[in-house]
């Protein structure tokens, strides 16, 4: 359990942080980033289940699960394994299961629509305009884990990696779903305002 008897501590004042390990390092580090990024989408993800409305598919739930998972996933980018220094305790890590369970949330949401005929705007209805935006920002973190895992030193394990990139999928299925089942999407229309 976590217990959070001060919000502030006063080691950040000079521009640095603590990783998981004890390490110390720049807020605007790689890895900083990356699980930054990853915060900024479960705030995302927070607004948009303010804004779902009814729910019949069950979409609020599963956005809960995905929230609990992204604060995984943010101890895990904020733990890395360094070579030649053990960590001393069990990392928590994404697992490739919580990537399996987003692949049935996709087929699942998917299949309950029609097929797409077009690419579609993110429009709509509140709630699928604020999936779009959190498909987004999802995107934007999992090309900042990806910037650091390419960086000499880092270590970032792939079912994270699978992780981000099949939850971006994931939301852009729910944002669908979250405009009647894919009825109300806006549709673009290719040079239509020409």
């Amino acid at each position: 359990m976590v217990t959070l008897n001060r919000i502030y501590t006063r080691t950040g004042d000079g521009g640095g942080t603590r990783l998981a390990t004890g390490e110390t390092v720049r807020k605007d580090d790689l890895r900083v980033e990356a699980y930054g990024a990853v915060d900024e989408l479960n705030a995302v993800l927070g607004v948009a289940r303010q804004h779902l409305g009814a729910d019949p598919a069950g979409l609020d739930a599963e956005l809960q699960r995905i929230q609990n998972e992204l604060f995984d996933l943010g101890a895990d980018l904020a733990t890395p394994e360094r070579e030649g220094a053990p960590l001393g305790f069990e990392a928590l890590r994404i697992v490739d299961s919580q990537v399996a369970r987003l692949e049935a949330g996709i087929d699942r949401l998917n299949g309950e629509m029609q097929p797409l005929t077009s690419f579609v705007l993110p429009a709509g209805s509140p709630g699928s305009a604020w999936l779009h935006l959190s498909r987004t920002v999802c995107r934007r973190a999992e090309r900042a884990v990806v910037r650091l895992a390419a960086c000499p030193g880092e270590t970032v394990s792939a079912p994270a990696l699978k992780y981000l990139n099949r939850l971006s999928d994931y939301l852009f299925v729910a944002a669908r779903h979250a405009n009647d089942a894919g009825r109300a999407d806006v549709l673009w229309t290719p040079g239509g305002t020409r």
